[in-house]
């Protein structure tokens, strides 16, 4: 399975890459050197490579088989269907499948009259007891199988109802329900369905969503403004026979359009390509009409012809049950799975590495100026004590007396730093201040209270137009502010340097540009749901509640990051201000010790001389090492342990 091959692939890609941060926060601590910015920088992107998610959604019509590609992508090693894809059963409801290990094996359904009430997803999330949970046994597919099939679960309910629960429009008549005898419609059961199970690819970090149609999508604002542009790869399903319906192209202009923005990691599938294969049409022929509907999806969507797949899942499915590699072959479901991963791996791949060596790159600098600290500290104690070689008691008890008062000296220094500090953390919580939840709500507030007015919303473009500037010049204010604080600590830290010899340097520019990208991507994918075509729907309160609720949760998320980068930044910085001054106060403590050791026995003078220069000489050595280890993943085993000389001073 090309797929999973690929995914295991990733996952021993992130394994060694999390073993190398942690062989290299070994060698730093066995060194002295795993400061708390240091520690906290490896720990932030060994927990990215611990929790890495990759995120398949997989989008379509009904009756597209969206469902059965799922199940011969993910699930044949079952031997059978897993997620409802058969005639008159399929996924009626948002179905998020993943691996969470500090819960059961099991699946939840968040009942559809959940959508009449005020919370959105995100916090019916955190009220399990609101969920229905049904236990999985992940070893019988015939019962995981029979759980699964409640996510296509319906029931009738009054035209009224439909309406309050968004699957009934007035304005689009031809896409409602049909009523029954009784007047009453079909509608999902369910509004919300997470599978929790320990499948090989769920458990390496895989999370698949299967949405349903247009219907479903467009009345849940929280699933296309929270999580689609949160997957790192959207697969639209197609029919191979049909191409782009008019439905089709309504789902993907309103809710897949505006999903990519700079990398496009959409991926369209023609399926059913098997109802071609009539035995009246030469292999040629059925090719070249693949081709056509692959060049014309491809333009009619905007996408490059690549992007566009021609495959049959059910024969797919049906080859991998079987082992029948000739008809897998002709399924071409492989080619789609290498395509898949090529989009989703290779990307995710490039986005954590990439992540990696710039950090990388920064302990690197960070260490090396360490090191070149102490080596000239140790020089300058090499030259202090070669300075007293032939000279008499008096000159070696001066000398310790001076050693005395310089450290006085650089104690008193320390009232002053704590004014820098004093200083600093004012400016700080200014900034996160301006980051916080006050100024997120302050900014969105007039839109929310806009989205929540009672019937059509006019000017509400506007006002989200009005919101969003406010928001952007939050941001912009943060980042005039957080140049502020990095310019008052670039000054603090070159006076610190002169007067006492440190070695200070930022990591690198505090940076929210990358924030305020996200912020204009929010804005940019969101607009789509304030125009005409969603006038109706917006005039609805439960529906712009939701949207006001789904927007301001992802607004959120940016703020908090943006946030942790700040305080992640700072303590970089904090901490590469108190190594140096606990170094200091050790170089100290090390130049007294050594006059004290040669006044007791003025013999030890060359002895102490030689014990200096060997440190010196095995840090050189270590630093070396340490610098292959850093730059280069193979050598993560090259690195020994310090040497005994290098340990015993605390160098």
């Amino acid at each position: 399975m090309s797929f999973t091959r690929d995914f295991d692939a990733h996952r021993a890609w992130r394994r060694a890459q999390a073993q190398r941060l942690h062989t290299l926060a070994q060698a730093l601590a066995a060194r002295d050197l795993l400061d708390a910015g240091l520690r906290e920088r490896l720990e932030r992107l060994q927990r990215q490579l611990d929790s890495d998610k990759v995120m398949v959604a997989f989008v379509a019509e009904f009756s597209r088989g969206k469902s059965e590609l799922i199940n011969a992508v993910f699930f044949a090693g079952y031997g059978r269907r897993i997620m409802p894809a058969s005639a008159g059963r399929t996924t009626m409801c948002p179905t998020e499948l993943g691996y969470d290990e500090a819960v059961p094996p099991c699946l939840r359904l968040l009942p559809i009259e959940t959508r009449l009430q005020p919370q959105s997803l995100l916090e019916w999330r955190s009220a399990p007891e609101r969920w229905e949970r049904i236990d999985l046994d992940v070893n019988d597919p015939e019962q995981l199988a029979r759980a699964i099939e409640k996510v296509a679960e319906v029931q009738r309910v009054p035209i009224e109802q439909a309406r309050a629960l968004g699957f009934w429009h007035d304005d689009a008549p031809e896409d409602n329900p049909l009523p029954g005898p009784d007047g009453l419609v079909e509608v999902p059961r369910w509004r919300h369905a997470l599978i929790n199970m320990a499948h090989p690819l769920l458990k390496q970090g895989l999370v698949v969503l299967d949405t349903p149609g247009l219907n479903a999508i467009g009345a849940e604002p929280e699933l296309t403004v929270g999580l689609l542009p949160l997957a790192q790869a959207v697969v639209f399903v197609l029919a191979a026979d049909a191409g782009v319906s008019k439905s089709d192209l309504a789902l993907w202009r309103e809710h897949l359009a505006p999903v990519a923005e700079g990398v496009d990691t959409r991926l369209v599938v023609l399926n059913k390509i098997d109802v071609l294969w009539d035995g009246l049409s030469t292999p040629d022929a059925i090719e070249a009409q693949l081709a056509r509907q692959r060049a014309t999806t491809a333009q009619v969507l905007g996408l490059q012809p690549e992007q566009v797949l021609a495959v049959s899942a059910q024969k797919g499915l049906l080859a991998k049950v079987r082992g029948d590699d000739a008809l897998l072959g002709e399924s071409r479901l492989l080619d789609f799975e290498r395509a898949l991963g090529d989009a989703v791996l290779q990307r995710q791949r490039d986005l954590l590495g990439g992540r990696v060596e710039a950090a990388l790159a920064g302990v690197v600098a960070e260490v090396e100026r360490g090191w070149r600290l102490r080596a000239r500290e140790w020089q300058d104690q090499i030259e202090e004590l070669e300075g007293l070689r032939g000279k008499n008691a008096t000159v070696i008890a001066h000398m310790r007396r001076r050693i005395e008062q310089e450290q006085r000296d650089f104690d008193a220094g320390g009232m002053r730093i704590q004014a820098l500090r004093s200083v600093h953390l004012k400016l700080l919580r200014e900034l996160f201040q301006l980051l916080g939840n006050p100024s997120l709500h302050a900014g969105v507030n007039a839109l929310a209270a806009a989205l929540r007015q009672p019937g059509v919303k006019f000017g509400i473009r506007r006002t989200y137009g009005e919101a969003f500037a406010q928001l952007h010049a939050t941001l912009e204010q943060a980042q005039r502010k957080a140049a502020e604080v990095q310019s008052m600590l670039q000054a603090s830290f070159r006076s610190l340097n002169a007067e006492y010899g440190f070695a200070l340097q930022l990591p690198g520019a505090l940076d929210l540009s990358p924030f305020a990208a996200e912020l204009r991507e929010i804005e940019r994918s969101h607009v789509q749901y304030l125009g005409l075509t969603n006038a109706l729907r917006l005039a609805q309160a439960e529906y712009a509640d939701r949207l006001a609720k789904a927007v301001l949760g992802r607004l959120k998320v940016v703020f908090d990051a943006a946030t942790a980068e700040v305080e992640s930044w700072n303590k970089a910085a904090a901490a590469q201000l108190d190594a140096q001054l606990r170094e200091r106060r050790r170089h100290f403590a090390r130049r007294l010790e050594a006059v004290h050791r040669i006044e007791a026995a003025a013999g030890s003078l060359e002895e102490r001389i030689a014990e200096l220069q060997a440190q010196r000489d095995a840090a050189a050595q270590d630093v070396q090492a340490l610098r292959e280890l850093l730059l280069d993943p193979s050598g993560v085993q090259r690195v020994d342990p310090p040497t005994s000389a290098a340990a015993g001073s605390g160098a």
